[in-house]
């Protein structure tokens, strides 16, 4: 563990690793966060398109459950932008807090192991969260 200094002399803070990141917590900066929620917009603006086109055309109700696809881009992007952690740089053990394309590896594996566990933990709330929009569809009633 390090210590830096904090603004009163002597009285030291933890700090945690180079430019804000932490295993299993926060892996991207406000450039990764704009885009995430950016790609949040797009999911829901598709899973309401769909939505309505598969209304609009009467599709049966299975085939409804469709929207789930762009509901798990949308949820992806926000539960990413929410949390500060990217699930595709949690799998591939880097980070970036910089300008976008900037990454950084992390090396300790103890913080990969916890990268992962996150991963694991967002991929199932993005897998929930569509799967509930697609039976949500399902189940609307046409009249």
């Amino acid at each position: 563990m390090t210590f830096a200094s904090a603004s009163a002399p002597g009285s030291p803070i933890l700090a945690t690793e180079p430019q804000g990141y932490q295993p299993g917590v926060c892996n991207i900066g406000p450039d990764e966060i704009a885009k995430r929620r950016r790609s949040g917009h797009v999911g829901v603006i598709a899973t309401l398109v769909t939505l309505i086109v598969l209304l609009a055309i009467g599709a049966p109700p299975l085939a409804r459950f469709l929207v789930a696809l762009p509901a798990a881009i949308a949820a992806s992007g926000y539960l990413q932008a929410y949390f500060r952690f990217c699930v595709a740089f949690g799998s591939a053990g880097v980070f970036n807090f910089g300008a976008r394309g900037t990454m950084q590896h992390v090396v300790d594996a103890e913080a990969r192991a916890r990268d992962r566990q996150r991963v694991l933990q967002l991929s199932l709330g993005i897998g929930a969260i569509a799967v509930s929009v697609g039976v949500l569809a399902v189940l609307i009633p046409l009249p």
